[in-house]
């Protein structure tokens, strides 16, 4: 069974974050968490493991700032093919039986001309580039995620296209406005998901920034956008700093999941973590699945 094929039976549940439980590894500030996929890969593999025992249908790959022009401007010395293939295969040697892997994709740590130094044809290159080598090593999905510019999304939907006819997933992040949910480059979630989908995005959704109850309201806006396949991953709540400065998240697992069902019951094809979400997150949203399956919720 194909991903797709799987999205329209039973729909998908995607892992949760990777970044806060590798800085409990010991991942320091400004270090890149893709770095680890050389050095510490046992770390990844691990976390991998976690999700997919949890229950996930999906581990995204831990690639995420792993262009070229990212790990330039994080100073990592290994190659960006190097470090994204090394993500995919700890990925696939986690994975079991009817489990997928998705290519995760993030911005390029510059804005798009003319705000910034990126052109849209550079944009495009670099994302192709990456797009390349985990088609090479073996995905089921490219998931998009965390974008701000509607722009800088299309991008790597183009480049990813360029290369590949992998299904490719993308999902923008907004806030909560008085005048409704927006980017920070102002694009709205009606036409940015329309957008999304006429360049050949075969999902599309929202992730981070807001924590699971808010995001329900936004998950009906893109439900009712458009018709192909929906993906939501909220945070645990938005970010605290306690007196140590460490960021704690205020949802536990059980209002996570009651959130999350409540966006299912909209609609919403495929769901999942972000920020503050752990394995323990994801076992609860696969047990509440499971029993509104059996008829019991």
């Amino acid at each position: 069974m194909t991903i797709l094929e799987k999205i329209k039976k039973d729909g998908l549940l995607f892992d949760g974050a990777m970044g806060s439980l590798l800085i409990a590894k010991g991942l320091t500030p400004g270090e890149a968490p893709e770095s680890w996929n050389i050095h510490s890969p046992e770390d990844i593999l691990d976390i991998h493991r976690a999700y997919y025992a949890a229950g996930a249908d999906v581990a995204s790959a831990n690639t995420f700032g792993a262009s070229s022009m990212k790990l330039k401007k994080m100073g990592v010395s290994e190659s960006m093919a190097k470090i994204n293939r090394a993500g995919v295969e700890l990925a696939r040697q986690a994975c079991g039986p009817d489990q997928f892997v998705a290519a995760d994709i993030g911005d390029l740590g510059e804005m798009l001309a003319p705000m910034g130094p990126i052109s849209p044809k550079e944009a495009v290159a670099a994302f192709a580039d990456q797009a390349a080598v985990m088609a090479d090593a073996g995905v089921d999905l490219f998931i998009i995620e965390t974008m701000f510019d509607l722009n800088m999304a299309l991008a790597a939907v183009q480049g990813i296209r360029s290369v590949t006819d992998i299904p490719v997933a993308c999902s923008l992040t907004f806030k909560e406005t008085p005048k409704g949910f927006f980017t920070i480059f102002g694009n709205g979630p009606a036409d940015s998901m329309k957008a999304l989908a006429d360049e050949g995005c075969s999902m599309v959704g929202a992730n981070c920034a807001m924590g699971s109850d808010t995001m329900i309201r936004l998950a009906g806006e893109i439900r009712q956008a458009v018709d192909i396949p929906v993906i939501v991953q909220p945070n645990a709540g938005l970010p605290q700093t306690g007196a140590d400065t460490e960021l704690t998240y205020p949802e536990d697992e059980n209002e996570f999941a009651d959130n999350l069902m409540a966006i299912k019951a909209l609609g919403i094809d495929v769901v999942g973590g972000c920020c503050g979400t752990t394995p323990d997150y994801i076992r609860t949203v696969r047990q509440r699945l499971q029993e509104k399956k059996a008829g019991n919720l």
